[in-house]
């Protein structure tokens, strides 16, 4: 695999489950040590919630931020400290939430920055739909076109674009219902609502970009050590107060993830690592392209077989 290129990407929000790290956390030291730090660093039991929930509590936008981003660079740490791998990622890409990550793998944002940062998003995304509340849908089965069309006629807006034949719609409750009802009577295969707190990735958020861009300033950020691809412009980024100025656009914003991907793709990327919680990001992908291939890390299992299926090394 040594001749591949080879991307890591991260998952976002709602990849979350109780139990989540506990076998990378007992079984690899490295990654423990990044559950610790994180405990010290927001000053609450965010690994004991991770390992135990409740879920109600896990679920709060402000503790699955960085439990999610927790995991995922336990699992950076698992993978990339252990010297019988040999991977050498050439780039990072994050889901939302997820460009944290990226930005921690490819050596731009700290870890215990990272994980105050997105524990401070959680709040605000959280305290943006107290104040506009809303809802989330994704629609299945309906070309762009007629999305916005929906969108227009409703007052929703377009939240994420992650593959193809599923649009993700965010708005007031009032607004995700009737999108969802002109979606069907435009042919929508499907319309799921979606389990959130609130309308993320709307205009609804803008509370929340205000209060983010205070922090984001206070945080040092080095240039990207890997190609990095954020979601706002699905195109790569290297210069950091544009990174900083797109994280913030992003909590309102439109997220391109099948761009994003693709832009990967048609840059020689075959090869992709999903660190973190679940396999939503792999079935996202599967979507866009039958022939990527995504090695899933998210236990201490998939690093054990990772090394039987490579015989020690990759």
């Amino acid at each position: 695999m040594a001749t591949e290129k080879i991307a890591y990407i991260f998952p976002g929000q709602g990849a979350q489950y109780i139990g989540m790290g506990k076998e990378l956390y007992e079984a690899c030291p490295r990654a423990k040590a990044v559950f610790d730090q994180a405990d010290a660093v927001l000053g609450f039991p965010l690994t004991r919630i991770c390992f135990e929930g409740p879920q109600e509590k896990l679920t709060q936008s402000a503790v699955c931020q960085p439990a999610i981003l927790t995991l995922s660079i336990a699992a950076f740490e698992a993978l990339n400290g252990d010297p019988s791998f040999n991977i050498n990622p050439a780039a990072c890409a994050g889901l939302s939430l997820g460009e944290y990550s990226a930005l921690v793998g490819c050596g731009s944002l700290a870890f215990a920055d990272a994980v105050m940062l997105v524990h401070k998003r959680g709040q605000f995304m959280d305290e943006a739909s107290q104040r506009n509340p809303g809802t989330m849908s994704c629609v299945l089965g309906l070309e762009l076109e007629a999305a916005q069309k929906v969108c227009r006629e409703s007052g929703a807006e377009i939240a994420n674009l992650n593959s193809p034949g599923q649009i993700v719609l965010s708005g007031s409750h009032s607004a995700i219902t009737k999108a969802g009802e002109l979606a069907q009577q435009s042919g929508a295969k499907r319309v799921i609502p979606l389990d959130v707190s609130g309308p993320f990735h709307s205009s609804l958020m803008q509370p929340a970009v205000e209060k983010l861009s205070l922090e984001l300033a206070k945080v040092p950020m080095r240039k990207p050590q890997t190609l990095f691809v954020p979601n706002v412009t699905a195109e790569f980024v290297s210069d950091e107060q544009t990174i900083r100025k797109l994280l913030v656009q992003q909590v309102a914003h439109t997220t391109y993830w099948e761009k994003t991907i693709r832009l990967l793709q048609q840059n020689g990327f075959t090869h992709y690592y999903e660190l973190g919680p679940g396999k939503v990001l792999r079935g996202l992908l599967q979507r866009i392209d039958k022939q990527l291939v995504v090695v899933n890390v998210d236990k201490w299992a998939d690093i054990v077989q990772l090394k039987a299926n490579s015989g020690g090394s990759i």
